[in-house]
Parts: structure tokens; sequence; C-alpha cells
């Protein structure tokens, strides 16, 4: 059954606890959306309010998506770049599919969703990520249409001794 998308939802409890559950059970289940397993609820909490506030001042989109029960199955948060000279690109965060719904295609839903909304925006040409090495999302990114564009070789650090190459991908609007 395919998910039900919604830019922009306005932001209740219900939303809220939602997106939370996602982010927390994702990093649980080994997904690297900017934190290390074992998470808990309030571990994610702040950075969840600093998206919304980034969202009530104009700066973040949030993409969701609804399964059929109604629950937050899926989310990625498009963010305006604030440099003057970058304006024509966005960046997309924290794309996540909870792990009951992973195999399904809803990743693909979730980026085509997300570019839709990019689309509609003015002035966006692209949509640039960054993505932790050793996982192959760089090749399911690929596969979305998006181009490796960079790579920083152990920039990202999960663990003592476990760093991670930090992988630019760019997806062409234009």
């Amino acid at each position: 059954m395919p998910l039900t998308f919604t830019v922009d939802p306005a932001i209740t409890p219900t939303l809220r606890d939602g997106i939370l559950d996602v982010w927390t059970d994702v990093t649980n289940a080994g997904g690297a959306v900017g934190f290390v397993a074992p998470v808990t609820l309030e571990d994610i909490r702040p950075a969840l309010l600093r998206q919304f506030t980034d969202m009530a001042e104009g700066r973040s989109r949030l993409v969701v998506g609804h399964d059929e029960d109604g629950r937050v199955a899926a989310t990625a948060f498009l963010t305006w770049n604030t440099h003057r000279l970058m304006t024509h690109w966005i960046w997309l965060y924290t794309v996540m599919v909870h792990p009951r719904h992973q195999g399904k295609g809803y990743g693909r839903d979730l980026l085509a969703e997300a570019e839709r909304a990019a689309r509609a925006m003015d002035g966006v040409e692209a949509i640039r990520l960054g993505c932790r090495g050793g996982l192959g999302l760089e090749r399911f990114y690929a596969s979305c249409g998006y181009k490796e564009v960079g790579r920083v070789p152990d920039a990202i650090r999960v663990a003592p001794g476990d760093d991670r190459d930090d992988v630019i991908m760019l997806l062409t609007l234009t």
C-alpha cells in the first residue's frame, strides 16, 4: 500500500511523537541519520525541536509519509542554503523510512516526493545531501538519480577507530 505524503504538515503532538519514533527506531536499527545506536526518544528530541524551529522560521520544510494506519512511516527535511552564492540549491537531511516499512520502495517514493517539493520551490536548481559511507547508501541514492560529486575520507567518526567517508550526492533539477 503506498504512503500518503504531506509537505509542510501542521506540527501536532501526534506528528512530533511519530517522527521521534521513526528517528529513534531507524537509528537503533543501524540507520545513518545523525546518531549512533543505542538512542532513546529523549536523545533525539532536541534535534527534532531544532528542525521544527528551522521550519517555523522558514529555513526548512518537512516531507512526511504516513502509512495506511495513519502512522508516520517516512520523513525528510528540505533546508534552504543560506549562503548568498548558493541559494540555487537546497539540502536534503534526515531521510528516513521506518524499519517496518523498509524494502517496500518507500525510500524511492520519499525521494520522489522531496524532489517534487523542491521543484516547486522558486529558484531551486539542485538537491544536495551527504550520506555516511560504508553502508551502500550512495548506491541507493544513485539509483534514484543522485550523482556522487564528492567524498571526504574518514570525516564521520561513528566510534573510536570507526571512521566513515562523508559522501556528497547531488540531484540536478534543471
